[in-house]
C-alpha cells in the first residue's frame, strides 16, 4: 500500500504551527509497511484540497488527511471527501450526543455550528473523539481510502492509535522493522564507502546511511510478513554492519549521543564536573536536559575571560599570555582545576573560538580545544569545525566534547 499525508491548514503554509503531525504519522505507517510517497500541505481551500486529493490518487491507494474537521464556514475536509468518494454527509446522532455531552462537562453551551461536525460521509466508517469535539472516519471507495483525522496533535495521536492504526492492520499484510545504529567518529562518505559492499547487493534488508551535526547513523530496515521475520532479517544485517564499522556505533537503540555519555557516567558511578569558555555553558546545560542528571553533574565553570580561567581554576596567567587562552596548555589547566574544586572523578574542559570574529590564520574561527582529566593524568584534544557560523561551532564542539568523554568513560 502506498500513501499520501495530507496536511490541511492555512496557518500551516503561514508556518504558524510546526507540523509535527506528519512526522509522527510517516513513521507509523513506515512500521505498518505502508510507503509513504508524498507529503502534501494546503490551506483552507476547497479547490486545492479537491486537486491535492485527486492527484495523490493517481498514484497512492491511501490518504491521510489532518485538519479541517471543525466546526467552522473553513472546516471543509469532510465535504471535499465525501464529494471525490462519491458520497454524501449524513448526521450521525451518537457524534452529535457526544459532543453535546463534551460541552455538558466543560460547562459551555453549544452553539449551532457545531452540529457540523456530527455529519460524517454515509459510509464511512467513524473514529469516534474521546478528546475533543471532531470525529474522523475511514472512508473506501474503488480500492482507494482516505482516513480523516483532526488537526491538534494531541486528539489526531490519540485518534489514530484508537481508531486509525487498528483499522490500517486489517488493510495490511505485511509490517516493516527497523534499527537505527548511530555512529561518532567517522564521516558519512566514509560510512558509505566501508559499506559499499552490502549496500552494493541489498535487496531487503535494506541499508540507509544519515548525517547529522557531528555523528551519522545507519538505518537497517526489513518488510516481511510476520514482525519476528523481520527483527531476524535486520538483526543479521546488523551483525554485518558491526563487523565492519561497530567500533564508531555508540548506540543501537536511535539514542542521542548526550543521553549516552550521560548514562556511561552513571552506569560507572562517576562525578563530573565541566569547565567551559566557548560553548558558554553549553556542555553542562546539555548534560542537565536529561532526567537523572544529578547523579552526574557534580558542577560546572563557565570561565569566558582570561581572569575568570585564573581566579576561578586556576590557570596559569603566563601560560595565558605565551600559549593564548585558546591552546592545549590551557584546555588542560581547566580541566585539572575543575577537578581539583570538585567532588568529581573525571571532568572535561574546553576553550575556543566560537565567532564570528575572534580567529586568526593560526587560530582560525572553530578550533577548539578539550582537556579531560582523572586522577590518573588529563588528556587534550584539538577540534575544528569548520566555521559554519557561531551557533554550529558551539554545538558540533559540544558533540566532539560528549564522543571524546564517551571514548575516554569506556577506556577506564
Amino acid at each position: 500500500m502506498k500513501a499520501t499525508i495530507l496536511s490541511i491548514g492555512t496557518e500551516l503554509l503561514f508556518g504558524q504551527i510546526v507540523n509535527t503531525n506528519t512526522t509522527y504519522l510517516s513513521k507509523q505507517l513506515q512500521l505498518l509497511g505502508i510507503d509513504v510517497l508524498y507529503h502534501f500541505t494546503v490551506g483552507d481551500n476547497e479547490d486545492r484540497m479537491r486537486n491535492a486529493i485527486l492527484r495523490s490518487f493517481e498514484e497512492t491507494d491511501l490518504i491521510i488527511t489532518t485538519g479541517g474537521l471543525g466546526p467552522t464556514q473553513d472546516d471543509a475536509t469532510k465535504e471535499i471527501i465525501a464529494e471525490v468518494m462519491n458520497d454524501k454527509l449524513e448526521l450521525d446522532q451518537s457524534v452529535l450526543d457526544g459532543i453535546q455531552s463534551f460541552f455538558d462537562r466543560i460547562g459551555r453551551e453549544m452553539t449551532e455550528n457545531n452540529k457540523k461536525q456530527a455529519y460524517l460521509p454515509s459510509r464511512c466508517e467513524p473514529f469516534y473523539n474521546d478528546v475533543g469535539t471532531a470525529p474522523g472516519f475511514a472512508l473506501e471507495n474503488d480500492g482507494k481510502i482516505v482516513i480523516a483525522l483532526p488537526g491538534p496533535p494531541r486528539e489526531m495521536t490519540y485518534m489514530f492509535q484508537k481508531s486509525g492504526l487498528p483499522y490500517l492492520e486489517s488493510k495490511t499484510n505485511s509490517v516493516i522493522f527497523y534499527k537505527i545504529l548511530r555512529m561518532w567518529g567517522i564521516g558519512e562518505s566514509q560510512l558509505e564507502t566501508d559499506l559499499l559492499p552490502l549496500i552494493d547487493v541489498q535487496t531487503d534488508p535494506t541499508l540507509a546511511t544519515y548525517a547529522k551535526e557531528g555523528e551519522c547513523s545507519v538505518r537497517i530496515a526489513s518488510k516481511r510478513a510476520t514482525l519476528e521475520e523481520a527483527k531476524q532479517a535486520v538483526a543479521e544485517m546488523e551483525a554485518n554492519v558491526m563487523n565492519i564499522v561497530g567500533e564508531f556505533v555508540y548506540s543501537d537503540n536511535d539514542e542521542d549521543l548526550q543521553s549516552v555519555t550521560l548514562n556511561a557516567l552513571k552506569t560507572e558511578g562517576l562525578k563530573l564536573a565541566t569547565a567551559e569558555s566557548c560553548t558558554g555553558g553549553l556542555f553542562a546545560k546539555t548534560m542537565t536536559d536529561f532526567a537523572g542528571s544529578s547523579a552526574v553533574l557534580d558542577r560546572g565553570w563557565v570561565t569566558y575571560s582570561n581572569e575568570a580561567k585564573t581566579d576561578m581554576l586556576g590557570v596559569d596567567a603566563d601560560i595565558i599570555a605565551t600559549k593564548g587562552a585558546v591552546s592545549p596548555e590551557v584546555a588542560a589547566q581547566m580541566a585539572t582545576g575543575a577537578l581539583s574544586k570538585s567532588n568529581a572523578d573525571i571532568s572535561i574542559s574546553v576553550t575556543g573560538i566560537a565567532g564570528p570574529d575572534g580567529g586568526s590564520e593560526e587560530k582560525p574561527v572553530g578550533l577548539a580545544y578539550i582537556g579531560i582529566a582523572t586522577k590518573d593524568g588529563v588528556h587534550t584534544y584539538k577540534y575544528f569545525s569548520n566555521n559554519k557560523g557561531r551557533e554550529w561551532n558551539r554545538y558540533n564542539t559540544m558533540i566532539y566534547m560528549c564522543g571524546k568523554l564517551l571514548a575516554q568513560i569506556k577506556s577506564l
